[in-house]
């Protein structure tokens, strides 16, 4: 039960996995005709600033696999 509430083996990568199906849907969106080529590109670039957020976040403040903010003596 642990393992389901935390997410499992998909717990790092919710993020992408959204933002892949997001992008998915606005094309199939597009190619459908539901919505107009302006629309598809802004929930592209849109999830796809998501996509990239989460994954400088994920590097940002690692010096070789250390946390740079932990105080060494």
């Amino acid at each position: 039960m642990k393992k389901i509430i935390k997410g499992g083996f998909l717990s790092g990568h919710r993020t992408y996995i959204l933002s892949g199906i997001g992008i998915i849907s606005a094309i199939g969106a597009y190619l459908v005709g539901d919505t107009d080529i302006f629309t598809m590109l802004q929930a592209i670039f849109t999830l796809g600033g998501i996509y990239f957020l989460r994954k400088s976040n994920e590097t940002k403040g690692k010096e070789n696999g250390k946390d740079s903010r932990k105080i060494s003596k």
